[in-house]
């Protein structure tokens, strides 16, 4: 008989190309359930009786505040159980109460189905780095993070767009309803698809004292937690602008015909970011292209500052402007998000719980306060990303001890 070589043995699930569009995926239903109402405001708020324009803004940030207050519980849950089986909950979660939100009679109702859509997408937000990290590390994590974020922010692109478009056949419910539809399509996916990434022996009991000690080493590690900060100060820039786009485009500017195709340019420059950070950061490092990029956000935000308060804003200096800026969040946010999980590998569910928890959370109260200062102008937009990029400039300083653009020798995990 002739000897045989044994087939190889493929490993168990996606390939690259697939982990990272479905990494993708499950973090775009997140985008998904946040911009594909913008357009459905004022719908929503005529037929809810909501007379307040501003409060329509609570439909986007309890949405937010239940996605980044729940981040907090899967974290353990997920390094005990291991990830899939929390991810599986948390899809269903997202499922259920947006298809509760499609039938809520009151305004009360549909914000407490929008809390819970939040609860069930924090778990996609919190698995979704942790299965990344549990398979990479280090620079091709980062460029696993910006290919994600390419397919990711897609999404913010078209989903107005999308919205727009179920508005023209059918009623505002039915955004929630082709939500509902979408994560379902995404549980499938994963449940057929992805494998369980953490190693049996890895798992974590839930003991309260190593819980805490895990918790105490996420929050007191200077990297971990100065890019966690960071992080938490530009989203709340990116919040602001949110909850405020469709009022500048319906009241300030008078052209809610041009919103859909104007935002998709402006979250467009999130995605040619994504892009051009995927291509160059194994080759330039983290902290070069996201230091330079958060001076860079600083500086734009300045200049809009100026261009409101002398009185010269109009549709078209918003939206390059405010383009430029999201192509720097685009640089710094896929960055910033890896480099603070860096020093948490051990702990990795843990710590990206506690780091979603606070920068989702105080990210959304801070985007709320930005868009509660709309005033019929532009300005507070553009005060609210210099004043977030400044803050973000001062967390970086402190992880980096003072130091930008490239790394001091790393310290010990939980360290400072």
């Amino acid at each position: 008989m002739t000897d045989r070589q044994p087939a190889p043995i493929r490993p168990k699930g996606p390939g690259f190309g697939e982990f990272v569009c479905l990494i993708a995926v499950m973090m775009a239903l997140n985008a998904l359930a946040i911009d594909a109402m913008l357009p459905a405001l004022p719908a929503i708020g005529a037929a809810l009786g909501i007379v307040d324009e501003n409060s329509r803004q609570w439909i986007i940030t309890a949405y937010l505040l239940g996605f980044g207050g729940a981040q907090i519980i899967y974290g353990p849950l997920a390094d005990r159980f291991g990830r899939k089986p929390i991810l599986m909950v948390g899809i269903s979660l997202y499922v259920l109460f947006a298809a509760a939100a499609a039938f809520a009679p009151t305004f009360t109702t549909l914000i407490l189905a929008r809390i819970g859509m939040g609860i069930g997408a924090a778990a996609l937000r919190v698995l979704a780095v942790s299965i990344v990290r549990d398979r990479y590390s280090g620079r091709t994590m980062a460029r696993v993070m910006s290919l994600s974020f390419l397919v990711f922010l897609g999404v913010p692109i078209l989903a107005p767009t999308l919205g727009q478009l179920i508005l023209t056949v059918a009623p505002w419910p039915w955004v929630f309803g082709a939500l509902a539809l979408a994560g379902a399509a995404v549980m499938i996916w994963a449940g057929l698809r992805l494998p369980e990434t953490l190693h049996p022996e890895d798992r974590l009991p839930i003991q309260v004292g190593r819980i805490a000690a895990a918790f105490r080493e996420a929050v007191t590690n200077r990297r971990a937690m100065g890019y966690t900060l960071a992080m938490t100060a530009i989203t709340a820039a990116l919040f602001g602008f949110i909850n405020s786009s469709q009022q500048i485009f319906f009241d300030v500017f008078r052209r809610p015909d041009l919103f859909t195709t104007v935002f998709a340019l402006i979250a467009g420059g999130i995605a040619v970011a994504s892009v051009l950070n995927a291509r160059l950061v194994e080759r330039l490092g983290s902290r070069l292209i996201s230091h330079s990029a958060l001076i860079g956000f600083i500086l734009t935000g300045s200049v809009h500052v100026v261009v409101n308060l002398a009185g010269v804003e109009t549709l078209w200096t918003f939206a390059i402007l405010q383009g430029v800026t999201m192509f720097f969040f685009g640089l710094i946010a896929g960055n910033f998000g890896a480099m603070a999980m860096e020093p948490m590998g051990h702990i990795a569910g843990t710590a990206s719980s506690v780091q979603g928890f606070i920068s989702t959370t105080a990210g959304s109260m801070g985007g709320f306060l930005i868009g509660q200062q709309f005033n019929g102008s532009a300005t507070p937009v553009a005060v609210g990303v210099t004043v977030c990029g400044l803050l973000a400039l001062t967390a970086v300083l402190f992880a980096e001890q003072g130091r930008l653009f490239v790394a001091r020798h790393a310290t010990p995990a939980g360290g400072n």
